[in-house]
């Protein structure tokens, strides 16, 4: 194994541990490390041979990550295999996802802050102190978000 291939198989590893320590599993990790070395369209088949993960765990993993945004499927003309690659900027998608969650958590903070009676001084302080966080988090990210594309739309 050449010292490029060690590195590639090193990094991959770390991100399926990235993912794990994410609450994600490892393999979704290892499946998105390859598609940032390699992009990709990769077929299932061929990605659980180069991983030594079983078809399915490719499977259930790479449509995961689909739905998160961070791979696509894709065709290659004459083969009727299943393709993915990596989507193009994914970590966007992946902050919109998140300013997605973190909307629906805020939401559900304010309607306890409406619910819970005032009187219930302790409740309201901790739910007021977390909403602030969760709407400053989203107000930076979409801020994060939006200096990206600018960034991306300067280097067009």
């Amino acid at each position: 194994m050449s010292n490029d291939e060690r590195a590639i198989s090193a990094f991959i590893e770390r991100m399926g541990l990235s993912a794990q320590g994410d609450g994600l599993p490892r393999i979704a990790g290892r499946i998105l490390g390859y598609f940032i070395v390699h992009g990709g369209p990769t077929s299932l088949s061929a990605l659980a041979r180069e991983l030594q993960v079983s078809r399915a765990s490719i499977s259930t993993n790479a449509r995961m990550l689909r739905d998160l945004g961070v791979l696509e499927a894709t065709a290659v003309p004459g083969d009727r295999q299943d393709y993915y690659q990596l989507a193009p900027r994914h970590y966007l998608r992946v902050l919109e996802g998140y300013i997605e969650r973190m909307g629906v958590l805020s939401e559900s903070l304010s309607t306890a802050q409406h619910e819970i009676d005032d009187a219930n001084q302790g409740a309201q302080a901790r739910l007021a102190d977390m909403h602030r966080f969760v709407d400053a988090a989203r107000a930076q990210t979409r801020s994060l978000i939006d200096d990206l594309r600018a960034d991306s739309a300067n280097d067009d």
